[in-house]
């Protein structure tokens, strides 16, 4: 299976990069059924959903608090 297109700009991918994001979301999703993933539809889509919602569409109160530390 090939790459999600998204996932080089993805923040799933920069939160796993930094230590913050278990291996197995980037294993299923971004490098394996991407399809699936509720952020990958929604890209496509064109509907908003903030940087810290999971493939699965769970929002991961963590990742926020993470990703205000990552902008500053």
């Amino acid at each position: 299976m090939k790459e999600c297109k998204w996932f080089p700009v993805c923040p799933m991918k920069e939160f796993f990069e930094r230590g913050k994001l278990p291996k197995k979301w980037i294993t299923q999703y971004c490098m394996g059924d991407w399809e699936t993933c509720k952020r990958y539809y929604m890209e496509e889509n064109g509907i908003s959903h903030p940087d810290w919602m999971l493939p699965d569409g769970t929002i991961d109160e963590k990742l926020h608090n993470s990703y205000k530390e990552m902008i500053g």
